[in-house]
């Protein structure tokens, strides 16, 4: 199985190939994101975050498997079974919430633990909202330390980025980071395949 380094090579050498279309995709979702996490327009945040997360999810595990990417799949994608993008991301939401009430390492172990449901989500019809969770736990389980190095991994980056007030971000932290994640996604569920 490939490694963390391995992982974040692939991902930087795919962004490198589609960079354009990955620097676009990265500002169009941080930008919606943005605005609809305004406080006068929370509810429509409520209702268009979770199907824009899965797409971009989505938008970055092509981009990460080298396939052609269009800015397109990743709007159509979490919109396509709108109810089940809306309640699957909604659960996560609100489980990670509820855990961190008793307090933050319990949240930030959970938020791990349901971490690729929005990949999940993106890919595998055949899951139901409420199963992703799941199917996302037993993904991640024994591999929480894993994804938090992963984490880690891109500290230095972001302070960078922080550095340069957001432009390394744009043009490279930011879709780097994405197309990582959803390596990792991909090789946690290689591993999950093969212990079937």
């Amino acid at each position: 199985m490939k490694s963390r380094i391995e992982i974040k090579e692939q991902a930087k050498a795919a962004f490198m190939q589609q960079r354009g279309i990955a620097i676009l995709a990265f500002v169009l979702f941080t930008v919606l994101s943005g605005v609809l996490s305004g406080a006068t327009v929370g509810i429509a945040a409520l209702l268009l975050m979770p199907p824009l997360t899965i797409g971009y999810a989505y938008f970055s595990l092509r981009l990460y498997r080298g396939e052609t990417c269009e800015i397109s799949d990743m709007l159509a994608t979490g919109f396509r079974d709108y109810v089940k993008s809306l309640v699957g991301i909604l659960w996560m939401y609100l489980f990670t919430f509820l855990w961190s009430l008793l307090f933050i390492i319990p949240g930030i172990i959970k938020g791990i633990a349901y971490s690729m449901t929005p990949y999940i989500l993106a890919e595998r019809d055949d899951v139901s909202a409420q199963d992703a969770i799941k199917v996302s736990m037993e993904m991640t389980y024994g591999h929480k330390a894993e994804i938090f190095v992963m984490a880690l991994s891109f500290i230095g980056w972001w302070i960078l980025s922080g550095l340069t007030f957001g432009i390394l971000a744009i043009f490279f932290t930011g879709p780097y980071t994405a197309t990582s994640f959803a390596g990792l996604y991909e090789k946690l569920k290689l591993d999950q395949a093969e212990q079937e």
